[in-house]
């Protein structure tokens, strides 16, 4: 039996310009291999991830469309902790 591929959304990084810890943010998630697609907060895909109850006071926010993995300065530990292997 061949299991069959599962489709994975990359997470999201909300961001802004300007922005040291949304770099810095960049810079941990680069050196974890973990795929992000940046927004940026003025977006329309933004206003929708507000819209649906994720805040997005404290950027960069790092999410999965459904919670917040991570906002402010992200730390490698623990979203290494968090991602898993």
């Amino acid at each position: 039996m061949r299991a069959s591929a599962v489709e994975v959304e990359p997470l999201v990084l909300v961001t802004t310009g300007d922005c040291h810890l949304c770099e810095h943010a960049r810079e941990v998630l680069a050196a974890l291999g973990v795929e992000v697609r940046a927004v940026d907060v003025g977006s329309a895909e933004a206003e929708a991830l507000a819209r649906a109850g994720l805040p997005l006071a404290f950027l960069p926010v790092l999410t999965d469309g459904q919670r917040v993995i991570g906002y402010g300065r992200l730390s490698e530990k623990r979203l290494r902790k968090e991602l898993g292997p």
